[in-house]
């Protein structure tokens, strides 16, 4: 239940890329989704065996329990190198990686985690859990995640003699001292308070046993214990940053690489860890540095200024591509891009208004414009390869004689905002748009749909914010309509934190603060249920509801590029310490335990 959702500067999305064995100019994947080491397809979970326990060595997949067997997935694409790269890694070198925003701190118990904050997190700390290459969820900091019966009691054994940077032993004390500073965090506790009971959450058992109890039956979660929840930072730094809250700025994990120094819009820097307990880290040093405009962050690449980067911006593809001293790791099965709209003030809180914003999007226009021959149009949360793809929903947009009938029905009524203000001027709804910058590309969406709803009866006033601002006035409610990249999770329930009525509140993760205990039933239902196929129509009945409520408008299958020069290698090789492939690239970020400079 992590804080990992992205506001979008240019609209942009997320990626899984599987592992691979040597090397290609760029790797493409065609089907979004990620399982449970029992499944056979990523995003596609068959029923679970009672006492599942994810032990080191049985990280494959395996047969659904009932003896059925779900459908494979597409494996990727990859070009044949231009260049023989070498073989064998050597030390030294530092990576300079550029980032599409900064982030407020980088405390993974209150610090707002977006992806520039998890491309910095994947080098100084470890997650229990990992994603492996195959889609499966596997052992990483512990040694293994055993449910109840009724998959509420969730038991995790911690690996031996970890110790974090500080020193500071790597011990049961230690996750559950991370688990209720994240608990009681004014923000990133809203992704965990609803989804544990308030007394004993996490018990220990003895010094690497700890029992986690949830609120709800829930088969995915270890996929909790590898994004945020599942960072562990030392409690002996939590506690000095509780003090000193500028020590947030300096995290202290187990991870690969130490914090060494961070100048906040400048570079953060990282040096190796000689003595993680994973093996070897051949990097002298990571440099992540912030490039909030994506035409800059190319041109650095480029320029040889940078040594990686992500981003979503379409226009940079072609360049990418036809550049051949540059390895990409490109997809569009995670994150949908779209408008997410406030439905709990006035005007949105009418459907009538949010149906009218929904017509006037100029959708089509903009693919074409920003999509640049790499984006597909998306309707819903899932691409259509996906099993979870109802082809019978599509988004409405691009209609804005509908529009301005409803706003012409709406204004007509004189309502006006909590604060008494006039929801209409002129027979017009007044609106904000949101959106970060900034951004050459963010201004010209901007004004893309300015004129775009201005003709459909909108009066719009524009709020351009620094991301980390953004998803803070997202989570307080306090915007109209903002663009937004979110919906990333491989199996789609780890996106119910987003959906259900239970995390709408004073500061919401819920962020359109929509509320129906109907789709709350069908989320809840959908975590567990027993077979592919009852799974699968539970998604479809959720993706019903939520285009219904009008609180989405799904523009783009989002389009993530991770990107290097040819002095990077390895990036792809990461593996467990018991050689378990991992995958290399996900949600733009990249994995650094196996890089290494030539």
């Amino acid at each position: 239940m992590a804080i990992h959702e992205h506001p979008l500067s240019q609209i942009g999305g997320v990626v899984l890329a599987s592992q691979v064995t040597g090397v290609s100019k760029e790797i493409s994947m065609t089907n979004k989704g990620e399982f449970m080491q029992i499944t056979k397809t990523r995003r596609y979970r068959a029923a679970v065996a009672v006492g599942l326990t994810f032990a080191f060595l049985a990280a494959s997949c395996g047969g659904d329990s009932d003896g059925t067997e779900a459908p494979t997935t597409d494996t990727p694409t990859s070009e044949a190198p231009t260049t023989e790269a070498p073989e064998t890694p050597v030390a030294g070198g530092t990576l300079r990686y550029g980032v599409e925003a900064e982030t407020d701190g980088l405390n993974p118990t209150s610090s707002a985690f977006a992806v520039s904050a998890y491309v910095m997190g994947n080098a100084v700390f470890d997650t229990l859990t990992a994603l492996a290459a195959d889609g499966s969820v596997v052992p990483n900091l512990a040694a293994s995640l055993t449910p109840s019966d009724d998959l509420k009691d969730w038991t995790l054994v911690l690996r031996p003699d970890i110790l974090f940077h500080d020193g500071t032993p790597l011990n049961s004390a230690a996750v559950k001292a991370n688990f209720d500073a994240a608990y009681a965090a004014p923000l990133v506790g809203l992704a965990v308070r609803p989804f544990y009971p308030a007394e004993n959450a996490v018990e220990i058992v003895d010094d690497l046993t700890l029992i986690y109890h949830l609120a709800d039956a829930n088969l995915q979660f270890p996929h909790a214990l590898r994004s945020q929840l599942g960072y562990v930072a030392s409690p002996t730094w939590l506690a000095a940053a509780l003090e000193d809250p500028t020590l947030n700025q300096a995290p202290v994990g187990t991870g690969p690489f130490k914090y060494e120094s961070r100048t906040q819009d400048s570079v953060t820097r990282f040096v190796r860890n000689d003595d993680w307990w994973g093996g070897d880290v051949w990097l002298d040093a990571i440099e992540i540095i912030p490039v909030v405009d994506p035409a800059t962050r190319l041109e650095l690449l480029q320029n040889g200024e940078l040594d990686a980067m992500h981003t979503t911006e379409t226009e940079s593809l072609a360049a990418l591509r036809e550049d051949e001293s540059i390895f990409n790791i490109i997809d569009d099965n995670g994150e949908e891009s779209f408008l997410m709209i406030n439905s709990a003030n006035a005007p949105f809180d009418d459907i009538r208004v949010r149906k009218a914003i929904t017509f006037a999007t100029p959708r089509l226009e903009y693919n074409t414009l920003f999509g640049n021959g790499e984006a597909r149009l998306a309707d819903q949360r899932f691409t259509p390869e996906s099993p979870y793809y109802d082809d019978t929903i599509k988004q409405e947009a691009d209609d804005p004689e509908a529009a301005l009938a409803l706003v012409a029905e709406y204004c007509a009524e004189g309502l006006l905002t909590a604060d008494g203000s006039p929801t209409c001027t002129d027979g017009k709804v007044n609106m904000e748009w949101q959106y970060t910058g900034p951004s050459v590309v963010g201004q010209r969406i901007t004004d893309l749909f300015n004129a775009s709803w201005d003709a459909a009866g909108f009066n719009v006033v524009n709020d351009e914010l620094a991301q980390d601002d953004h998803i803070q006035q997202a989570a307080l409610g306090q915007y109209n309509v903002v663009g937004w990249r979110q919906f990333g999770a491989y199996q789609p329930s780890n996106d119910n934190v987003w959906l259900l009525c239970r995390t709408i509140g004073g500061i919401s993760l819920n962020w359109p603060r929509y509320c129906d205990e109907s789709r709350d039933t069908l989320l809840l239902a959908a975590q567990v249920a027993a077979t592919v196929d009852e799974e699968v129509s539970i998604q479809k009945q959720i993706s019903q509801n939520i285009h219904d409520a009008y609180t989405y408008i799904f523009l783009q299958h989002t389009v993530w590029a991770n990107s290097f020069t040819s002095a990077v290698n390895g990036t792809c090789d990461v593996k467990t310490p018991e050689g378990v492939a991992l995958a290399c690239a996900i949600n733009g970020t990249t994995a650094f335990t196996s890089t290494w400079m030539s």
